[in-house]
């Protein structure tokens, strides 16, 4: 659901996303469209329901007092989603009327386990479903059913009369020039790291501008030091679409060559979570009073596999045209890991290793103008591409329940 409006807000372009505009977009259909108080009775009980999207993805919310298992007993095809939950008990009278593509909803016991049924308002299927442990400031089980529309009701995203608009504004490139000031990063024979990204950061802004459909910004323009956080600051600031670190690579075989990138990896995305949640910052960012804190997280969670799946996206596109452009590459080349100038839960980025500084081929490519420029024309060819293309599927989460 918030992949959806990840990818058809921000791709194009919308400047009022940061972390505000979508909780109004999400928070206030989410967070309030069930107001009834948490207590809990039996150990088990499944206490509320919470929806929240629109016509085309709706979220469900079950409130729980236990783990729990799934299966699906009827999935949308005819009119209705049915689930049963293992060995959870329902509240008494928990039924009445949903919200985006569900119509209306009941849950009841049914031998040792309880029988969640949505009625649907137009046709619609289940997209993903998953468990939620307590964690974060929240006490208890959540268990999260994702539904998407199917057929006609499919056809047209809401967002899409937005998407001309937001055209008006060219997307914002961040290019992060990697190490700088009393950080030299690699050495290779000829050149440190430091300069050799400093020179090529500078090149792939002349080469998006002269295109005139991006707006470009330098987190560094001279040799000075910018601490990691600070770098991932000046992309979420600025609102960025996209945010591309510059590096070169370094290996104690001489003959290791070719570029990389890398992209968050899962352990990198708790990391950004936590980073993200441990102090004030984010809660200002929302600015709504009286949220429910399992309900920022959920949608920081969404966000942050967003984000994950559009950075994938563009290592993609960006690999597959570098490639194509006869720039080697590393046989394992797009690659994950936990680097904080990756960790904005927000902004799509990617640490692009040009090639290997100890390499005496790709060297003499990262320290030569004309080769080096020739390289950044290839990467803004790429970032043009991953721009034309369709936005990427929200990611199927990787803790499916069973059933």
């Amino acid at each position: 659901m918030l992949g959806w409006w990840r990818d058809n807000l921000s791709r194009w372009g919308v400047r009022e996303w940061s972390m505000t505009g979508l909780a109004f977009v999400v928070i206030c259909l989410v967070a309030f469209t069930a107001t009834r108080g948490l207590a809990f009775g039996p150990d088990g009980e499944i206490v509320r329901l919470r929806f929240g999207g629109d016509a085309q993805r709706t979220r469900v919310v079950l409130d729980l007092g236990r783990s729990t298992r799934g299966q699906v007993i009827e999935d949308g095809s005819a009119g209705r989603v049915i689930l049963s939950l293992a060995g959870v008990n329902p509240a008494r009278g928990l039924e009445g009327s949903g919200s985006g593509l569900v119509r209306g909803y009941e849950v009841s016991a049914a031998s040792g386990a309880s029988r969640v049924r949505l009625d649907l308002a137009r046709g619609a299927e289940i997209e993903r479903r998953f468990l939620l442990p307590p964690g974060d400031g929240v006490d208890h089980y959540r268990y999260v059913i994702d539904l998407k529309a199917t057929g006609a009701a499919a056809a047209v995203p809401v967002a899409a009369p937005r998407r001309e608009q937001a055209r008006a504004e060219k997307p914002l490139i961040v290019i992060d020039a990697g190490h700088g000031g009393r950080d030299p990063g690699a050495q290779g024979q000829h050149v440190q790291e430091k300069a050799v990204t400093l020179a090529a950061a500078r090149e792939l802004k002349t080469a998006l501008e002269r295109t005139g459909r991006y707006r470009v910004r330098l987190t560094r323009d001279g040799d000075v030091y910018v601490v990691h956080g600070r770098r991932v600051q000046i992309a979420r600031d600025a609102g960025a679409d996209l945010f591309i670190s510059l590096h070169a690579d370094a290996g104690s075989d001489p003959a290791l060559r070719g570029a990389s990138v890398y992209t968050l990896s899962e352990q990198g995305a708790g990391r950004a979570v936590r980073e993200f949640t441990k102090g004030d910052d984010w809660q200002r960012d929302l600015r709504l009073p009286g949220r429910d804190p399992s309900v920022d997280r959920i949608l920081l969670d969404m966000t942050q596999r967003a984000t994950q799946n559009r950075s994938a996206q563009f290592a993609r596109v960006l690999l597959t045209h570098l490639e194509g452009a006869d720039h080697p590459l590393l046989r394992r080349s797009h690659r994950d890991a936990g680097l904080a100038v990756l960790l904005a839960p927000d902004v799509p980025a990617i640490l692009l290793e040009m090639g290997f500084i100890t390499n005496p081929e790709d060297e003499r490519v990262l320290s030569d103008e004309r080769a080096r420029r020739r390289l950044m024309r290839s990467v803004a060819e790429g970032i043009d591409r991953y721009f034309r293309e369709p936005a990427a599927p929200m990611m199927v989460a990787g803790d499916i329940a069973g059933g």
